[in-house]
């Protein structure tokens, strides 16, 4: 599934798997959420339920623009740096080239259908 994410105003094009979990973090689309930075690498924002994790891995090693639940938290995690793997957090999908970069100083995130 094709989204948009708004950082701070600017449009960034993103896709979404289609894992149990995306689905179900699609179906709370449209969101607007705060962004804070966790360990110079990511930015988190709290969910406001919790999403399936049926069929999801133990856990994942993300790379440089993708968006995760991580489950421990309910939280989405969008990743601007690399970060280790870890236990809990499911890949979501990815944002397109140029969308890491916008992430970085980001304080807020709009995420909806794409149009």
């Amino acid at each position: 599934m094709n989204i948009r994410l708004t950082l701070d105003g600017r449009p960034v094009d993103a896709t979404l798997n289609d894992s149990p979990t995306a689905r179900d973090f699609a179906a709370q689309l449209p969101m607007t959420l705060s962004l804070r930075d966790l360990n110079q690498a990511e930015k988190v924002a709290d969910l406001p339920r919790k999403l399936s994790t049926s069929d999801a891995p133990e856990g994942a090693d993300p790379e440089v623009g993708d968006l995760a639940y991580y489950a421990p938290w309910n939280q989405l995690a969008t990743y601007y740096r690399d970060a280790p793997y870890a236990t809990g957090l499911v890949i979501l999908g990815h944002m397109a080239d140029g969308g890491a970069e916008q992430l970085a100083t980001a304080e807020e995130i709009t995420i909806e259908a794409a149009p």
